[in-house]
C-alpha cells in the first residue's frame, strides 16, 4: 500500500469515527447543559464552593465569575511550580523560575498549553498531576460554559440571563469531560501509553550507554489532553514520543480526541436554538475548511520536490516513521484548526508551504472546528459577521436566528476579530525589531521570521503548538507570550458574552420572505469566504513574508 493510500484511508477512518458519534455527543451535551437536575456530586461542589445552583446569571455576572475563576487557577498553578521543589513526588527537580511559572500557569488556565520547558525535566508528578492535568479539565469545561452562553443568547428573548457559569463550568467537567477521560485512557493504556508514578531510571540504549527517563501518569493526561484540545505533552517530545502516542492507532485515536467535541457541539447548538438544520449549517463551514486545509497539507507534503524526497515519498523529514506522512499531515492540521498544540511531528521541518498551512489554520481562528466551545463561539462570531456583510448587499437589516444585528451586535462582533490579530502581529513587529529576542531564532530569513510569528500567532490564538526552532524560554517570550495567552483567552470572551446578553434581551423577530436563510448551502459558502477574506486580509502580508516566501523560494 502506498503512503499516500494509507493516509488517506487514515483520514476517512477518522470522518467514519466522527460521523458515528456526532449525533449522540451533541445530544448528550444538549441535555447535559439544558437539564434543571443536578447530581447529588454535584450538589456537594456546590455547596463546597458556596454557589447557588438555582441562580441565574446576567453576562457581567457570568464574566465576572469567568475571571474570578481563572484568576484563582493561575494563582494556585503559579504557587504550585514555585513550592515544586519542597513538594513530595517532585523527582528532585526544582522550583521553576517566577518568569516561567508566570508564562506555564497563563498557558494551561487559558487552554493554551504553551510550554518553554521539557516537561520530563522539569515537572515532578504532583505539579503534572495536581496542577496541570486539572486545568486540563477545567479549563476546557470554561471554553464549553462559556459557547453555551452565547448560544443561550440566541435561544432566549426578552432577558439577560445566560445561565450559572458554576453549574456549566461543574456540568462540563463532571458530566462529559471526565466520563470520556475514564474510557479513554484505559485504551491507551492498551495501545502502550505508561501510566505509572515511577521515579527517574536508567534506560539502555541501542547503540551503547544509557539515558534517564521518568514515569508518570501519562494515558490519563494525554486524554484530556487531547479531548479538551489543551496540548502540552507530559515528554519535551509531545504526541511524538512513543510514551505518549505508541502507534498508528492511538495516533487515529488522538486525532478523535481532538476533533470529537468541536464537531459535536454544532449538533448541541443546533439543538438548543431549536433548529438542527442551522448546526448542520456551521458543521457544513467547519468540515469543509478542515477537510480542504487536510488535503493540502497532504499535498504539500507528499508532493515535495527533490531526489531524497522522492525516495522518501514525501517530506519525511521531522516525522516519525511509525505514523508516517499522512498521519502526520492530518494530525498538523487537526492540532492547528483546534486549539490543541499538541504535535506528532517537528513543525518547523514541515515544508514552507506546510508551514502557512499551520500558520494560517490558527489565523482562521481556530474555529474549523477550533477548540473546545471556543471553536464554537468564534464561528458563531463569524456567522454574525457574514449576516451583516449579507444585509449589507441588499440593503436590509441583518438578521440571523429571529435576532436583530444592529449597531451594538457588529461592534461586539468587530472588536472580538481584531482582539488577536492586534497581539499577534503587535508582538512580532516588537519581537524582530528589538536585539534581544531575534537571538532566540536558530534559523534567519522567511524561516525564522516564521518562528516568531508562529509563536504569537499559538499563544494569542491558544494554540500551544510551536515551530520549535525558536528558544523561547528567556524573559521576554515567557512574559510576552504569557501576556498574549491571557489577553488573547479573556478579552474576547468579554465581548462573547456582552453579545450573549445583548441578544438574550431581544424579543424574536419573525421570518419574512427577505430573510437570508442561514441554513442552506448558500449561506454556508457565504461563511467560509467571509472568513478566508477576513483572514487573508489581515495576515496576507505577514505570511508572505514568511511561509509563502520561503514555499515560493523552495
Amino acid at each position: 500500500m502506498s503512503p499516500v493510500t494509507a493516509g488517506v484511508l487514515q483520514l476517512l477512518a477518522l470522518i467514519a469515527a466522527l460521523a458515528l458519534a456526532y449525533r449522540p455527543l451533541g445530544d448528550h451535551l444538549a441535555r447535559v447543559y439544558s437539564s434543571e437536575k443536578h447530581y447529588r456530586a454535584e450538589k456537594w461542589i456546590y455547596k463546597a464552593i458556596g454557589a447557588d445552583p438555582t441562580a441565574e446569571m446576567r453576562w457581567p455576572a457570568y464574566l465576572r465569575a469567568v475571571l474570578a475563576f481563572s484568576a484563582a487557577g493561575v494563582l494556585f498553578l503559579y504557587a504550585l511550580q514555585r513550592a515544586q521543589g519542597v513538594l513530595p513526588g517532585s523527582l528532585g527537580f526544582s522550583a521553576i523560575d517566577p518568569d516561567q511559572a508566570f508564562n506555564t500557569a497563563a498557558s494551561f488556565v487559558t487552554n493554551t498549553n504553551w510550554q518553554s520547558y521539557a516537561g520530563e525535566q522539569a515537572m515532578g508528578h504532583v505539579v503534572q498531576t495536581g496542577g496541570l492535568a486539572v486545568q486540563n479539565f477545567v479549563s476546557a469545561a470554561v471554553g464549553m460554559a462559556v459557547a453555551v452562553a452565547l448560544v443561550r443568547g440566541f435561544a432566549r428573548s426578552r432577558t439577560g440571563e445566560l445561565g450559572n457559569f458554576w453549574v456549566d463550568l461543574v456540568r462540563g467537567t463532571v458530566r462529559v469531560l471526565l466520563p470520556i477521560s475514564v474510557v479513554g485512557a484505559p485504551v491507551l493504556v492498551a495501545c502502550g501509553a505508561i501510566q505509572n508514578f515511577a521515579g527517574i531510571h536508567e534506560v539502555g540504549q541501542f547503540l551503547g550507554g544509557s539515558q534517564q527517563w521518568n514515569g508518570g501518569a501519562v494515558a490519563s493526561q494525554e486524554v484530556i489532553k487531547e479531548l479538551g484540545t489543551n496540548g502540552g505533552g507530559y515528554f519535551n517530545a509531545n504526541s511524538a514520543h512513543p510514551f505518549e502516542n505508541p502507534g498508528p492507532f492511538s495516533n487515529l485515536f488522538e486525532i478523535f480526541l481532538i476533533l470529537l467535541i468541536p464537531f459535536a457541539l454544532t449538533r448541541t447548538f443546533g439543538r438548543m436554538v431549536g433548529s438542527v438544520k442551522q448546526g448542520y449549517a456551521i458543521l457544513a463551514t467547519m468540515a469543509t475548511l478542515w477537510i480542504g486545509f487536510t488535503t493540502l497539507m497532504m499535498w504539500t507534503e507528499f508532493a515535495h520536490h527533490g531526489p531524497v524526497f522522492d525516495v522518501s515519498g514525501g517530506a519525511m523529514e521531522g516525522k516519525e516513521t511509525r505514523f508516517g506522512i499522512g498521519a502526520s499531515a492530518v494530525f498538523s492540521v487537526a492540532t492547528t484548526l483546534t486549539s490543541t498544540g499538541a504535535v506528532n511531528s517537528f513543525h518547523s521541518s514541515y515544508t514552507g508551504l506546510g508551514g502557512g498551512i499551520q500558520l494560517l489554520g490558527m489565523q482562521l481562528g481556530e474555529i474549523a472546528p477550533g477548540g473546545v466551545g471556543s471553536g464554537l463561539y468564534g464561528m458563531l462570531v463569524m456567522a454574525v459577521i457574514a449576516v451583516f456583510i449579507a444585509g449589507l448587499m441588499v440593503g436590509r437589516t441583518p438578521e440571523y436566528l429571529g435576532k436583530k444585528i444592529g449597531t451594538r451586535e457588529i461592534k461586539f462582533a468587530a472588536c472580538y476579530i481584531l482582539i488577536t490579530p492586534a497581539l499577534v502581529l503587535g508582538f512580532t513587529a516588537a519581537a524582530m525589531a528589538l536585539d534581544t529576542p531575534a537571538h532566540s531564532m536558530t534559523n534567519t530569513g522567511a524561516h525564522g521570521f516564521s518562528e516568531i510569528l508562529y509563536a504569537y500567532t499559538s499563544g494569542a490564538n491558544n494554540n500551544g503548538s510551536a515551530f520549535a526552532g525558536l528558544n523561547a524560554d528567556t524573559q521576554w517570550f515567557n512574559s510576552t507570550i504569557g501576556l498574549a495567552m491571557l489577553l488573547g483567552r479573556f478579552l474576547p470572551m468579554v465581548f462573547v458574552l456582552a453579545l450573549a446578553g445583548s441578544l438574550a434581551e431581544q424579543g424574536p423577530v419573525p421570518a419574512t420572505a427577505g430573510t437570508l436563510r442561514t441554513d442552506k448551502p448558500l449561506y454556508t459558502g457565504l461563511l467560509a469566504g467571509t472568513i478566508l477574506i477576513i483572514t487573508g486580509l489581515t495576515y496576507f502580508p505577514a505570511l508572505a513574508l514568511g511561509p509563502l516566501a520561503e514555499g515560493l523560494a523552495s
